[in-house]
């Protein structure tokens, strides 16, 4: 027990390698000394170990090499809070040092040393024994050591006689106790950054920035998913590393330049073009560059509405670049772009024409031929029932039973049943769109029914769909004046009056609710009413009523 808890005779690698381990000192978000501790290198590029706990919750930390410089701890390259242990990153300075991993695990009974921060140049080295040796996974292993530490050297290196690093030093529950213990060097250089540690727990109750995942694929895929989950300024430092360290994929110019073009700042227009640009000069794939090029640019002119836009951003831009990549690789993504644009532009044959080549490909389906349908709509001289054929087709592609994600097509095809008299297929189509929201419609739903089952004499359908829509807003005079009409149409005269009168309390300018309630009176032979509520529909405008005072008036 002397023996191991006595200073050892230094080593001769130890002397170099003391310059390794570094002071930490970390800060919260009022930048105030959250805590401090150690930690030491392990590779020429500035990559680090030290306890997980001395981080959680630091918004920057800052290192103190041997030589007294302080560096930045630039990014977190991973974390486990279960084992407390860290990875990070600095800068390298010139002279730097870095402990070389053991490529074997210590054995029990070995000698091993423990290797202190120190500014002086003597380091005083610390010699202890191997009591056992754990594994735990992917050649990684935790160490009991015969050998009394303290809250000072915690996350200082233990090391072999060769002068390799094997471990890190952990809190001890006991300061005084005559064992210690370490997690393997080797687990800790194995932590990385991957696509799924967005949603890692320990990592986000880190402040410091996170370094990219190590595969191009891996941080594409992060990209994805950190869109919008991270604020927008740490999102664009995440775009920035992106870039900086994968300068030849587009994905990075693309989606910073999106977001130069939304940020409400018109000095970062010419910044998004040029990123754009670099898009399409650095990526190998012309054809998906200048689909997403031209997506971007779409997509910006649909924002601003026919406001002004930043030069060059026009929809014919966009209409060019995704036909260049149409001639590159025609695929049905960017044929169905060019149709949107076209739509937009208000060539809708145009338009029309790339949305049929669409359909006629492996992407067919439901939103793509309700896309076509709405543009032929808008043709003139086109013909109704094509546009419901193309409905059909639209429907067709969806699944049994149908949720809120197919209603909005039923909705659609109502509204076009409706517009061709096919007022009972219309109906269907309504009573789809409400059984599949589940009866979470407005009232405009409720008078828009209404109008489609009056027409095939479902009056009595038609009436209760009416005074759910009067019910649920009961200030909207449209939906007065139709209930007051549905009224009328069943011979319902006292109902209809009444509701014509709730009318006139409400507003007492509305012609039509005159003439429509000395219509109702004129049928009950009260004549004199009529004639005066005839009389002031004309009054007010009112040319229909014209005929209505000749008949009962004369």
């Amino acid at each position: 027990m002397v023996a191991q808890l006595a200073t050892a005779q230094m080593p001769k690698w130890a002397e170099k390698a003391k310059k390794a381990v570094f002071s930490i000192v970390t800060y919260d978000k009022d930048n105030q000394i959250k805590g401090t501790g150690n930690g030491f290198y392990i590779d020429a590029n500035g990559t680090a170990l030290s306890d997980y706990s001395l981080f959680e919750g630091a918004q920057r930390a800052v290192i103190i090499n041997a030589d007294g410089k302080q560096l930045d701890v630039t990014s977190i390259n991973g974390a486990n809070s279960m084992y407390d242990i860290i990875k990070f990153n600095t800068p390298v300075e010139k002279k730097h040092t870095n402990l070389t991993l053991a490529t074997q695990p210590a054995k029990v009974g070995e000698i091993v040393y423990l290797l202190p921060y120190s500014t002086q140049k003597a380091a005083t080295v610390q010699s202890g024994r191997v009591n056992a040796v754990d594994s735990i996974g992917n050649n990684s292993f935790y160490y009991t050591l015969e050998m009394k530490t303290g809250e000072k050297l915690v996350s200082c290196p233990i090391m072999n006689a060769a002068g390799e690093v094997l471990g890190m030093i952990q809190k001890n529950a006991d300061n005084e106790s005559a064992e210690s213990y370490a997690i393997g060097a080797s687990y800790g250089a194995a932590l990385s950054i991957n696509a799924l540690s967005m949603n890692d727990g320990s990592l986000n109750k880190i402040g410091i920035k996170k370094a990219l995942p190590e595969t191009e694929e891996q941080a594409v895929v992060l990209l994805y998913m950190s869109a919008n989950q991270m604020d927008v300024a740490s999102y664009r430092t995440l775009l920035d590393d992106f870039i900086q360290q994968y300068p030849n994929n587009y994905e990075g110019y693309i989606r910073r330049a999106n977001l130069y073009i939304y940020s409400d700042n018109k000095d970062n227009y010419k910044l998004a073009d040029n990123d754009l640009e670099k898009a399409i000069e650095t990526n190998a794939n012309k054809g998906e560059t200048c689909y997403q090029v031209a997506k971007a640019i779409y997509s910006y002119q649909l924002s601003k509405e026919g406001q002004d836009s930043y030069e060059g951003w026009s929809f014919e831009r966009a209409l060019s670049l995704v036909q260049d990549a149409i001639k590159n690789d025609a695929q049905p993504l960017y044929i169905q772009l060019e149709g949107d644009i076209y739509f937009a532009m208000g060539k809708y044959s145009e338009a029309f024409g790339s949305y049929e080549k669409v359909n006629q490909s492996s992407i067919a389906d439901a939103s793509t031929f309700y896309s076509a349908a709405k543009t032929k709509q808008l043709i003139e001289g086109s013909d109704i029932n094509e546009v419901i054929a193309l409905m059909d087709s639209a429907i067709v592609k969806l699944k049994k039973p149908y949720f809120s994600d197919a209603a909005p097509y039923f909705y659609a095809r109502a509204g076009i049943l409706t517009q061709a008299k096919k007022f009972r297929e219309a109906v269907k189509d309504y009573n789809t769109f409400h059984e599949a929201i589940s009866g979470n419609v407005t009232a405009l739903f409720y008078y828009e029914r209404e109008q489609a089952e009056m027409q095939c004499r479902m009056y009595q359908q038609g009436l209760d769909d009416i005074n759910k829509a009067v019910e649920m807003e009961p200030e909207n005079l449209d939906f007065l004046l139709e209930k007051g009409s549905v009224h009328l149409r069943v011979s319902q005269l006292d109902e209809a009056i009444a509701t014509f009168n709730k009318v006139l309390a409400k507003d007492s300018s509305l012609a039509i609710a005159y003439r429509m309630l000395g219509y109702c009176q004129a049928l009950q032979k009260k004549n004199k009413e009529a004639c005066a509520n005839f009389a002031k529909a004309k009054e007010l405008g009112d040319t229909v009523v014209d005929q209505l005072i000749e008949k009962y008036c004369q």
